[in-house]
């Protein structure tokens, strides 16, 4: 049964207009202190699902973006931050990239802000999906199965130092310690310093292709796992399979256990004006993720209409209307979103952990309201 709330914040600035009708998004830039407000305004939701009694606020790591859509380069800092001006909200990392990260400092990184915060900040991973973050880090990208190696080796690194007093690595990428002479004596292992206080670190993971090798990994190191993107709400697909990846290493789960399912709302009185009041922000959410794959594969002419204005109707995307058909959205009212997510507990009844978020795009004011309205209206049909 779903008993836990979250939100996704990945950090947009309060855009200056919004739709298919205004700047494409290679046309956007802000300035530094517009870039900067994205701070401001993450405490802004912070201190709102604090007061409501949600359970995380997960972030996401991005760099370069002028444009203003993902503007927090570095998740733990702003977690550390925000644990000291909220009570009980933890942050989650939604996730750190880390192939652009050497291991052993983002679980160093880790480690301080699990200590600082008293456990208060969930670790998460992922492989990352924009070429200019990750191949300016120095880290494949573009090498799809490169990025893969480079980033399970990573988190076996990271495993090791979290949960053993001493570790010693060698692989592909890392050896480590580094093989010299250090006081007299020759390097055999290392110790993370700190390690974690709260320790086994429990781990999210988007799950993106459901491959069996991804999932698999996932299972071997307890990775639990975030569907987005309404794909669990269309489809038992990803779902089933991670409950398969399990079975495969002989555990036992329940379908949507260790799993936490991503939804995008609005609400407001109606559907038609729900819809409505969500289409701009939409609109912004197509402009940015359509070119980079998160809308299907898009013809060249799909590609060339979304970066001009009044592109998004042209290039015969899904419309708000139809992903909220199909339940990969939702818009309406609260009474609605109850009954959604009541049929989406009778599917997975092992799904305990649901995070609703508001498009990007959407202005500070309107994702406090919005995030009112859930605490208010639909979360205590849960509890």
């Amino acid at each position: 049964m779903i008993t836990k709330f979250s939100s996704l914040f990945a950090g947009h600035i309060d855009l200056d207009e919004m739709g298919e009708d205004t700047a494409p998004v290679d046309e956007r830039v802000y300035s530094n202190e517009q870039l900067a407000s994205v701070f401001t305004k993450s405490e802004g939701i912070a201190r709102c699902m604090d007061k409501h009694g949600f359970h995380t606020l997960w972030f996401a790591e991005h760099h370069f973006q002028r444009e203003g859509y993902e503007c927090i380069p570095n998740i733990l800092m702003l977690a550390v931050h925000l644990a000291h001006v909220t009570k009980n909200l933890r942050f989650g990392c939604g996730f750190n990239v880390s192939p652009m990260w050497h291991p052993l400092r983002l679980a160093e990184d880790f480690a301080m802000a699990d200590i600082l915060t008293k456990g208060r900040v969930t670790f998460g991973v992922g492989r990352g999906y924009h070429t200019r973050e990750v191949e300016t880090f120095g880290a494949p990208m573009l090498d799809q199965d490169a990025n893969r190696e480079l980033f399970e080796e990573q988190l076996d690194v990271m495993f090791k130092a979290f949960h053993q007093d001493t570790f010693s690595h060698q692989g592909k990428h890392y050896t480590l310690p580094a093989q010299v002479p250090y006081r007299g004596y020759d390097l055999q292992d290392l110790t993370l310093v700190p390690r974690p206080l709260h320790l086994p670190v429990e781990c999210w993971q988007p799950i993106v292709s459901s491959s069996p090798r991804g999932l698999d990994f996932m299972v071997k190191h307890g990775i639990k796992g975030i569907i987005g993107g309404g794909a669990a709400l269309m489809t038992e697909g990803p779902v089933q399979a991670f409950k398969d990846a399990h079975a495969r290493a002989g555990i036992d789960i329940e379908l949507g256990e260790n799993l936490c399912l991503g939804i995008s709302f609005h609400l407001a009185p109606t559907k038609k004006q729900a819809i409505a009041e969500a289409k701009p922000y939409y609109e912004e959410h197509v402009k940015l993720f359509g070119p980079l794959g998160f809308l299907g594969q898009l013809s060249d002419e799909q590609h060339a209409a979304l970066r001009q204005r009044g592109g998004v109707t042209r290039a015969g995307v899904p419309t708000l209307e139809s992903l909220c058909e199909s339940g990969a959205w939702y818009c309406g009212p609260p009474e609605g979103m109850i009954e959604s997510l009541q049929g989406v507990s009778k599917r997975y009844p092992g799904l305990d952990f649901v995070t609703a978020q508001s498009a990007i795009g959407t202005p500070e004011t309107v994702i406090v309201e919005q995030l009112d309205w859930l605490a208010s209206e639909v979360m205590p049909a849960f509890r």
